[in-house]
């Protein structure tokens, strides 16, 4: 029996030596690594995805409700995580973004890819910081987001996560953003100017809506039948920006350029100088004149990269060519020179390179060969450029074009486009830039 109590007294040692006595501390126990979900708490937008309007438009606002359960205390922090474009040069393209929680003041929510409350796990999107508060069993948060960034424009669905002070994520759900087209803002709009038989100039600011093309016309000034050419030297837009020039009946051209301000879009004329009568047609075209003199030959005016005042504002002139006398209208239109000859026929001139963005630019052979663009363009008495008069945004000038009986057309982005009426009326005008 010895070696059997022996073997007894050895076990009951081994066993008595792996439980924990009274006075041992205790074996922590598991937890849960950061950013698992601590419990099921819910996050639901009402009302579904927000629709925000890209543009002028005021702000539009998403109510988020948040429930936690009884085991959730102490501070939280609610970040939106959404797929946004990446960020370009000088600009962000990221919407402005205020919120408020439980009712209380709005202030400033921040936009980052990682910041000290929430972290884009996905490596995809942007994550928002809305503000952090105590926790209860209902929260609610309202998001007021506005913009006018177009590149912004579709969808955006992401995921709202609410995080307890461990960094535990302890309530989740989905969250969209629905970005459609606006009104653009006063920069993206073009205004048209027309010139009524007693010399008045009306402004007629573009509104980018299809079924309103135009807002109420405004007055510019009068003592504008003293001019006998009239053409935009850069597009105008609703911001009081753009220039153009005129040249009256002595021969002499006048600069207006823009002031920034809606309510008096040109600053004081200046003079930039004599002897313009020599031409039959003169023509704005991306910042810089063509002119066609009494033999048809087409002349080119390049401004200035830096100038002082007017009559220092165009390089000395180039010739461009010849036989421009078989056209009865020479203009712009569309970021391009038409001209349309004796039957009707418009042809097309597109510029070889773009000196905006410093592409090579040849002014004495600055065209391309020329395109027809199609027959019965003799309805129209009047065809000029304008700055963008649609949502799309395509940086690129439209075209309008008013025909014998004073419906006014428009031309998205290129001659070639299928025309839309946009106004009635247009014959109490004797010219229409």
């Amino acid at each position: 029996m010895a070696p059997l109590r022996a073997a007894l007294v050895t076990a009951t040692a081994l066993v008595v030596g792996v439980v924990p006595t009274a006075s041992a501390a205790a074996a922590p126990a598991p937890t849960e690594a950061v950013g698992t979900v601590a419990a099921s708490g819910t996050v639901v937008q009402e009302g579904g995805p927000l629709v925000v309007p890209v543009g002028e438009e005021a702000p539009v606002t998403t109510r988020f409700t948040i429930t936690l359960p009884a085991s959730v205390t102490g501070r939280v922090t609610l970040g939106l995580r959404v797929p946004m474009p990446l960020p370009s040069a000088g600009d962000n393209n990221l919407p402005s973004a205020t919120c408020s929680v439980n009712g209380g003041a709005y202030q400033s929510c921040g936009w980052g890819y990682e910041n000290a409350e929430q972290n884009d796990s996905w490596n995809d999107g942007y994550s928002l910081s809305l503000p952090p508060t105590e926790a209860a069993r209902t929260l609610t948060y309202d998001l007021r987001i506005a913009t006018n960034r177009w590149g912004l424009i579709g969808e955006r669905a992401g995921t709202l996560e609410m995080k307890d002070a461990s960094g535990r994520v302890v309530a989740s759900g989905p969250a969209a953003l629905d970005f459609v087209p606006g009104t653009p803002e006063p920069g993206d709009r073009a205004t048209v100017h027309a010139r009524d038989k007693s010399g008045v100039l009306w402004q007629y600011e573009a509104t980018s809506d299809p079924a309103r093309p135009f807002k109420a016309r405004t007055r510019v000034g009068g003592g504008w039948n003293a001019y006998t050419a009239i053409t935009k030297l850069s597009p105008t837009v609703a911001a009081g920006w753009g220039s153009l020039v005129a040249r009256d009946k002595a021969g002499v051209l006048w600069y207006y350029e823009g002031t920034g301000n809606p309510a008096r879009p040109f600053k004081a004329r200046a003079r930039v100088g004599g002897g313009w009568n020599t031409y039959t047609s003169i023509t704005g075209t991306r910042g810089n004149l063509v002119a066609r003199d009494r033999d048809g030959v087409l002349w080119s005016y390049d401004t200035k990269t830096y100038w002082d005042d007017a009559p220092a504002m165009f390089k000395p002139r180039v010739r461009v060519g010849g036989g421009w006398n078989a056209y009865n209208l020479v203009t712009n239109l569309a970021d391009r020179v038409v001209a349309r000859d004796a039957s009707g026929v418009l042809w097309s001139y597109e510029h070889k390179g773009n000196n905006w963005y410093g592409e090579e630019f040849d002014a004495k052979a600055p065209f391309k060969p020329r395109v027809r663009v199609g027959g019965g363009w003799n309805a129209y008495t009047a065809v000029t450029e304008t700055g963008e008069m649609t949502k799309r945004l395509t940086w690129r000038g439209d075209g309008i074009a008013r025909d014998r009986d004073g419906r006014l057309w428009l031309y998205h982005a290129t001659p070639h486009a299928a025309r839309t009426q946009i106004g009635r009326g247009w014959n109490i005008y004797t010219a229409i830039v």
